[in-house]
């Protein structure tokens, strides 16, 4: 039976302050029922928000829909990310992703679950990691 959800029938929420930095915003999109594995989401992030050090086990798919955010693998260069971006994290990849200092970002997050897990989380972002210029 194919499912719609009408707009507005599943409340956004704020992301947890466990896993973000800042005021970070939640739309579900895909919510995996068994046997599909992929998982999506909505997610606005407001000015200077990020989210903490994570990996997937499978990886991530970004899609930037709005304002200039920021990515980094652990290692790599801050990378610069704006609307119309596609980012790929591969698997077990230590990231972040986030808004730019002065400016919001929101992407579509996209990754699937291995044995029921599809993210790890890690320890924050410092403010010295998230000020590192772009490179």
């Amino acid at each position: 039976m194919v499912d719609v959800y009408l707009a507005g029938s599943r409340p956004t929420r704020r992301a947890a302050a466990e896993s973000f930095t800042g005021t970070v915003w939640q739309d579900p999109i895909i919510t995996p029922q068994a046997p599909a594995r992929v998982a999506s989401a909505r997610v606005g992030f407001e000015p200077g928000a990020r989210t903490a050090w994570h990996t997937h086990p499978l990886g991530q798919t970004l899609y930037v829909i709005q304002g200039v955010g920021r990515v980094q693998a652990k290692g790599g260069p801050v990378r610069e990310i704006k609307a119309g971006d596609v980012v790929w994290i591969p698997p077990g990849e230590k990231h972040w992703h986030g808004a730019a200092p002065s400016t919001g970002m929101v992407h579509v997050a996209m990754h699937e679950s291995l044995n029921g897990e599809h993210v790890t989380w890690m320890e924050h972002v410092t403010d010295e990691e998230y000020a590192t210029p772009v490179g």
